[in-house]
Formats: structure tokens, sequence, C-alpha cells
């Protein structure tokens, strides 16, 4: 039995700072995973999102129609990015999310105001985010004391003096009119899970694997780095697969939440999306020298991907440097999709602007994925 030494504890303690100094990759991930999260928490989540996309259908051109359009600017909420010209151009444009209101100015609004007819101008707000919308549609009365003071002078005096407004705006939540969170949680809850599993299970498991040198046997048959790639993901596809069933099954029948566009095209989305993540959690392994280092550099993707791609926090309401950096994030594009399918009923046409950015992030991480893999055969 050996005495209690301090000489040999300060041998060992001494030994192991040698040894983490020598794993140059677990010390970057030390430093740099506390500065990641503070510069994500300090500067880029932000929950009241301003500036948000707008469009605008405007059917009464006139001095007080132009007045209040340029209200809604001024209330820094909302952003004049498109001029619809029909219903249905404004519906399309909120399902394929190009933009989060939808601003309509009725005809003869003008002349209803001014013979005191109190006409409604209606503002369609996409709630599939609840929380990207509370700021700006808390804003309404903001908006008609701007334009009132503006506009309701001189012989427009009588309209200001009113005990009722002059007009109302009208908002009208659509794809969520209850306002329920987990209507927006449960499809980005799909994107994390396949993540997880796809990333870090795998990532894990075939470092896993290397180290116990079951590799180096695959590695010694007749097989090219494509098919042993194949070989090793398509069980974590059929888990994938698996997981994501069982998400909408517990979702719609325990919480009610429901899918109004079409199940194949949210599995194909899926099956898309689990090849994008099992190719990068891949592409961890090769570079990985052992399970804690696979570990880690899982963790570099999870936390972005839960804090940036609009899983928990509104994504407009982020600096343009955050949204450009989630761009890369296959993510960031299943979460829209799944909540246009799932919330919206939107089929191809509608998810197109996010599925060929997703298609692409597949290409090349599966690309990369290939070469990297061939270089460690080499």
């Amino acid at each position: 039995m050996f005495r209690f030494s301090f000489q040999r504890l300060r041998a060992l303690i001494r030994k192991e700072f040698i040894q983490l100094k020598r794993d140059k990759t677990t010390l970057i991930m030390i430093i740099m995973l506390p500065v990641m999260q503070l510069m994500l928490f300090g500067y880029a989540i932000n929950m009241d999102p301003k500036h948000l996309s707008t469009a605008v259908i405007s059917r009464d051109n006139t001095f007080l129609t132009r007045s209040i359009v340029s209200a809604f600017e001024k209330s820094d909420y909302f952003n004049i990015t498109h001029k619809a010209s029909s219903d249905a151009q404004g519906k399309k444009l909120l399902q394929q999310g190009r933009v989060l209101f939808v601003i309509t100015i009725p005809e003869n609004f003008t002349r209803d105001v001014i013979h005191g007819n109190r006409p409604t101008l209606l503002l369609q707000a996409d709630a599939s985010d609840p929380v990207s919308i509370i700021g700006a549609t808390s804003a309404m009365d903001g908006i008609y004391q701007s334009v009132a003071q503006k506009e309701f002078n001189g012989s427009l005096a009588y309209l200001q003096n009113n005990a009722t407004p002059a007009f109302s705006i009208q908002v009208q939540k659509s794809y969520n009119p209850e306002g329920f969170t987990r209507y927006n949680i449960v499809p980005g809850l799909i994107g994390m899970v396949l993540v997880f599993t796809g990333v870090m299970m795998t990532s894990l498991a075939l470092t896993r694997e290397r180290e116990r040198g079951t590799m180096e046997n695959l590695m010694s048959m007749p097989l090219a780095p494509l098919e042993i790639m194949i070989g090793k993901i398509m069980p974590f596809i059929f888990i994938g697969m698996f997981q994501a069933t069982l998400i909408l099954l517990i979702a719609n029948l325990l919480f009610e939440i429901p899918v109004f566009g079409s199940l194949s095209v949210l599995f194909v989305c899926m099956f898309l999306f689990i090849i994008c993540n099992l190719a990068l959690g891949f592409f961890i392994s090769t570079i990985a020298k052992n399970q804690t280092q696979a570990l880690q550099m899982s963790i570099f993707v999870l936390l972005p991907c839960l804090l940036l791609t609009g899983f928990m926090f509104p994504f407009d309401g982020m600096p343009l440097w955050a949204q450009a950096l989630a761009d890369m994030f296959p993510l960031t594009y299943f979460i829209r999709i799944t909540r246009a399918i799932m919330l919206k009923g939107a089929g191809w046409a509608e998810i197109l602007p996010d599925l060929w950015p997703l298609l692409i992030l597949m290409s090349v991480i599966t690309f990369f994925t290939v070469k990297a893999y061939k270089n460690t055969l080499d």
C-alpha cells in the first residue's frame, strides 16, 4: 500500500498538463467554446426582432395610404421589401417565408376615412414563429397615432377629435392563430434530433470503431470508400427516419400538431437532411483522432444549430453576420421546410427556395467527406 505523496501527485498533474498542451485540438476547443457562447448570446440572440420583411397590397394610392405605409416603416418593426399586386401573390410570399407580414389597403380607403366610415386595414402575419411577431403586432397603436398626428390636421382635424379611431388595423395571424409555441418548436425539434443522431452519434460511433481497430479490417477488404460510407451510415438513416416518424406521431396524437402539407414531401426532405447530417458526422470521424475530439467537434456543430438556425430564437432578430453564418447550416433550411409543410401546407414549389440550398450543402459536405476519407485510406 503506497502512502500519499505530494511529490508523486505533483508529477502526475504536471504530466496531465503536458499532455493537454500537446493536444492542440482540445486546447483550441477549451478556449473557443466559451468565446463562441459569449459572442452568440451577446450579439446574435435578439428576442425583439425589427425591420421584418413586409409586403404591401395597396388598392388606394393617396396621401393617406402613403403616409400609413411610411408609418409602418418608421416604426422600426417593418421593412417594406415587396409590392404585391394581388391577395394570391401576398399569400404566396407568406407561404414561402419571403415575408413575415402582408399589409392590405382596401379600395376607397381614404374616401371611407374622410366620410367617417372607419374602414379596416388588414395586416396578415406569419405566426408560425409567434415570438418573431409579438413586438411588431403590438406597435399598431403607435402607427395609428403617428398617422393621425401627421395627416389629421386642418380640414381633417375632426377625424382626430373623434372618440373612435378614423380607421382600424386588423391583425390576422396565419398558420398559428392561437400562437401556440409547440407549433413552432416541434418542427425544429425534428431537425435537432436528426442533427444529434446524424452528427454526434455517427462521429462517435465511427471514431470508436477506428480506435478499436475494426475500421482497419474494412479498409483491408475490396471495398470502395463510397461503399464503406454508405454501408456505415445506412443503419443511421433508418434510425433517423424512425425518430422523425415517432416525433410526428407523438406531436399529432398527444399535442394535436397538424400536418397540412404532404407527408411524402416531408419524408423526402427528411431523408435528404439525414444524408447531409450523416455525411457531416462521417467527416468529423475522419479528422478526429479520438472520441473526445469527435465529441468536441460535434458540439461546435450542435451549439450554433441550437442558437442560430431559428429553432430557439427568431432568425430575423439576428444581425446580418449571424444570419450569414446560419445560412451555412443545413438545419436552417430544414426548419423552414418542415414548418412550411406542416403549418402552411406548402408543396414543392413553395419549399424550393429552401430546398435547393439544402441540396447544395448536402452535395458539398458529401464531396469533402469522400475526399477526406480517401485521404485517410492513403
